[in-house]
């Protein structure tokens, strides 16, 4: 099967589509993320400095406890809380992040909460330190090293940072054959693994550019994978169409029951006008 597996994606777990297309993340480089937070953070420390220097005239007779707590208070407000609030209203954007292209979403490519937002702003007032302290380059190693350019307020939070400027390619979608139509419909096809439905839409991608031998026996060994997981067997055909007709199927009712929840869905939960 080593002919067919040399599918490599942006991101470390593959989102697979009922047809078995992992879907590529154009996930964002560490270089990009730099520029992107060195803008936001230029932002923020500006806010700062405008807030401190609207309260200086107030604090001057104020005691130092005050004027110590009112600081905190200011530090928080404009390096945590700002950029929490700025994420949450802008869903995962802010403005580095629009003059990168970047958006900020779960690692399965998700909508981020107010949670991810809070623990991404917490987490990342601690790393904005750390070039104060021994070892201070340690967010920077942690986002070379992480296979989707992470730092650690995303490993914490479940994000990552995706490029909205490379658009996703999806192959095209493969048709049921006729002959095969009746049978996959009334088959019990169970779940096939990702990593399996993703091999079989490679191969049925790649089949032709694959030798005859090498094409026939990876075929038949995916044939014999696949049908461990479908009964009846099929109508005696080739298996490259047997093939086809699961992934296709497998398409088929995975959209029926996206359709059902929605349905129940909207049955209970009020349409959100605002998303």
């Amino acid at each position: 099967m080593s002919d067919v597996v040399g599918y490599r994606a942006y991101v470390s777990e593959d989102l697979v589509t009922g047809e078995g297309v992992a879907v590529e993340l154009p996930v964002a480089s560490l270089p990009q993320r730099l520029v992107g937070g060195l803008i936001d953070w230029f932002v923020y420390l500006a806010a700062l400095l405008v807030v401190v220097l609207a309260e200086a005239r107030f604090l001057t007779y104020a005691s130092s406890a005050v004027a110590y707590t009112v600081s905190i208070l200011d530090v928080v407000g404009c390096l945590v809380a700002l950029p929490a609030t700025v994420e949450i209203l802008s869903r995962g954007r802010s403005l580095g992040k629009l003059a990168m292209g970047l958006r900020i979403a779960r690692d399965d490519g998700g909508r981020i909460s107010a949670r991810h937002s809070i623990v991404r702003a917490l987490i990342g007032f601690v790393e904005f330190f750390f070039p104060l302290l021994p070892g201070g380059g340690i967010p920077v190693v942690i986002g070379l090293i992480s296979p989707r350019s992470q730092r650690l307020g995303d490993m914490a939070a479940g994000t990552i940072a995706i490029n909205e400027r490379v658009s996703l390619r999806l192959p095209p979608a493969l048709s049921m054959p006729p002959h095969l139509g009746l049978w996959a419909m009334h088959a019990d096809i169970a779940a096939v693994p990702p990593s399996l439905a993703i091999a079989v839409r490679q191969f049925l991608g790649r089949a032709a550019q694959l030798t005859p031998v090498v094409r026939d026996r990876v075929g038949r060994e995916l044939y014999a994978s696949v049908m461990k997981h479908v009964s009846p067997p099929p109508p005696p055909t080739h298996h490259e169409w047997v093939l086809i007709a699961v992934l296709v199927d497998r398409r088929r009712r995975d959209a029926e029951r996206l359709a059902r929840e929605d349905a129940r869905r909207a049955r209970i939960v009020p349409v959100d006008r605002l998303a």
